[in-house]
């Protein structure tokens, strides 16, 4: 158990020194003139910083925007907590990496001037078992770790999955996202690690179980309908907390009515970025705007 916890600070520390530095995997372009007009024989470029490897959606973004010569370029962090403070600095002109749920919480924490311009996917959480331990919910017994975010939103995503298969029992004045202080029952009694998002493959296979999400399941190579063994529900009449887990573009609150950036928003919420979604991820993501 020591062993699994300094693997989880070690690895938080990777994350956190990685935050206070340059979080991009490559320098961040200044933030784009997005003023410059379509008859420029120069193409106006957009950043838009993302997390993670699935960005498959973008290149069919901007085939659709071609014609109106904008270039969508991706700026990759490798945390959470980096775009949105880039965005708030200027240091890029738009992000899609978050729900609305994160956000909320970020501007509560930061007090950022950051607002939504289109939703984008949902990227459901899923139960992942280590097989030499558990193939089924049914198999998890006292004593079994189960690996869960340690933010704040998608831990208490991970919580109420827990809830849901009766494991544990959660205050429920805390509503859809509640904490591990909120937990008034252990039924069975597991040990919760929390850990940062991108981590929870790698602590796989000291755990029972791992509830990742889309996004980090599939950079890590995990098959969501064939690998997980409980799914988050998308359907808004039983998922109460699904308004708020829709993902998003952000931009700053002084730009949320640039034409540029209401193209290239236009152009995600179309038929073809949900064709790539669907056929790219198998499940992982499905369109937010539908």
């Amino acid at each position: 158990m020591k062993k699994l916890l300094s693997l989880a600070l070690a690895t938080t520390l990777v994350f956190g020194v990685t935050a206070c530095g340059s979080s991009a995997t490559e320098e961040a372009a200044p933030a784009a003139d997005a003023t410059a007009t379509e008859e420029s024989s120069e193409p106006i470029v957009v950043t838009m910083g993302v997390v993670g490897e699935y960005n498959a959606q973008w290149d069919t973004v901007n085939e659709l925007l071609a014609d109106d010569n904008i270039v969508v370029e991706l700026v990759k962090f490798t945390d959470y907590a980096a775009p949105n403070r880039a965005l708030a600095d200027g240091e890029i002109d738009l992000n899609a990496f978050q729900h609305k749920a994160y956000l909320a919480n970020e501007i509560a924490a930061a007090g950022y001037d950051i607002v939504a311009i289109c939703d984008t996917l949902i990227a459901p959480l899923s139960i992942y078992p280590n097989t030499d331990q558990i193939t089924t919910m049914a198999d998890i017994e006292d004593g079994n770790i189960i690996a869960i975010p340690s933010d704040a939103t998608n831990g208490g995503r991970a919580l109420k999955l827990l809830e849901e298969n009766g494991l544990i029992v959660c205050d429920p004045e805390k509503g859809t996202m509640p904490s591990k202080a909120d937990i008034t029952e252990y039924i069975v009694d597991i040990e919760i690690l929390e850990a940062e998002s991108a981590t929870l493959a790698n602590l796989l296979p000291d755990c029972a179980a791992a509830i990742i999400n889309g996004g980090n399941a599939y950079t890590a190579g995990l098959d969501c309908v064939n690998d997980a063994i409980y799914t988050e529900n998308v359907d808004p009449d039983v998922n109460a907390a699904l308004p708020n887990l829709l993902n998003i573009i952000a931009a700053r609150a002084e730009d949320a009515d640039n034409e540029v950036y209401l193209k290239i928003a236009a152009a995600y919420n179309t038929d073809e970025v949900e064709a790539t979604l669907l056929e790219a991820y198998k499940g992982a993501f499905l369109p937010a705007w539908k």
